[in-house]
């Protein structure tokens, strides 16, 4: 794995105060600016226990804070029992008898939802084998990939190269199985830019309208989705397309998390702890939305 220099354990350029931007034809309509230290606010709630994608952490809100101006989700090597362990189960999250690794992932599920608009998130993040950070969205109907998800960060390792990605994905016409439209851009080309990169914050930016979802990164384009070819195909009788619609209420939530292991690679448990950091999330609307 490629060794990059890293400051895991000490809060090098943290976060600064900042006013949020004021952008022409937008208003801001949410935002958490993580200035006050202690537990997240109550718009994060934390997902519990053993998730997703066979990854190694156990998520937990006990690994998260609010300190000097920036959310911090911390990674750790610790062990620690599952207390759903079955030893003959099939379901990988009931036969492991313990967890090796400790996380956190929050979502603003169950207190904010947007259509539409722009996504900031200031953050910086960690670059060593086993770590997967991501800033992301799932929308609020249907089960996944129906639903649809956005992937505006994620940092793992692809073909075996450290690489930052910028993704989406919708339904196919079979169950789990999702439809991808994936950018990945070899970690070595930002490094290229900043031999630094990896102990600075930095800013990534979703502009989402009903023709296009766009991803940037410190003003870089890293991809745009064309949402005229992001209808679901067709499982369960879903034609839905999950990122320009009408259904009522529909929207889409925020993550933030730090997985370990699985696409992030072998973790170096002498890096651990992995801290991400991150300084605010904003989220901004049109003052007129026009379809």
């Amino acid at each position: 794995n490629q060794a990059i220099p890293y400051e895991q354990t000490t809060y090098v350029a943290t976060s600064r105060k900042t006013i949020p931007t004021q952008y022409d034809g937008y208003k801001l309509v949410w935002n958490d600016e993580f200035d006050i230290d202690g537990l997240p606010g109550k718009a994060w709630s934390a997902e519990q226990g053993f998730v997703r994608n066979n990854e190694l952490q156990w998520y937990q809100m006990a690994n998260t804070k609010v300190d000097r101006g920036c959310l911090v989700i911390e990674g750790r090597k610790e062990k620690i029992i599952n207390p759903n362990y079955q030893a003959d189960n099939e379901d990988w999250r009931r036969n492991r008898e313990y967890a090796e690794y400790t996380s956190t992932s929050l979502s603003t599920r169950n207190s904010f939802v947007f259509k539409y608009g722009r996504l900031e998130v200031r953050a910086k993040i960690p670059v060593i084998s086993g770590s997967w950070p991501a800033i992301w969205l799932l929308g609020n109907k249907w089960d996944w990939p129906q639903c649809g998800e956005i992937d505006v960060m994620e940092f793992y390792i692809s073909n075996g190269r450290p690489s930052i990605l910028a993704n989406a994905c919708w339904g196919s016409d079979q169950r789990w199985k999702a439809v991808w439209n994936t950018k990945i851009i070899p970690f070595t080309h930002f490094l290229s830019k900043d031999s630094d990169w990896a102990n600075q914050f930095h800013l990534w930016i979703m502009d989402w309208d009903s023709k296009f979802i766009r991803i940037y990164l410190d003003g870089e384009l890293l991809n745009e989705i064309d949402l005229s070819q992001t209808q679901n195909r067709g499982y369960g009788g879903n034609a839905e397309n999950p990122f320009s619609n009408d259904v009522n209420d529909f929207g889409a939530y925020i993550l933030l998390n730090l997985a370990i292991g699985g696409n992030g690679g072998t973790p170096d448990d002498s890096r651990f702890p992995l801290r991400y950091f991150v300084d605010y999330v904003r989220v901004y609307q049109p003052i007129e939305v026009k379809d």
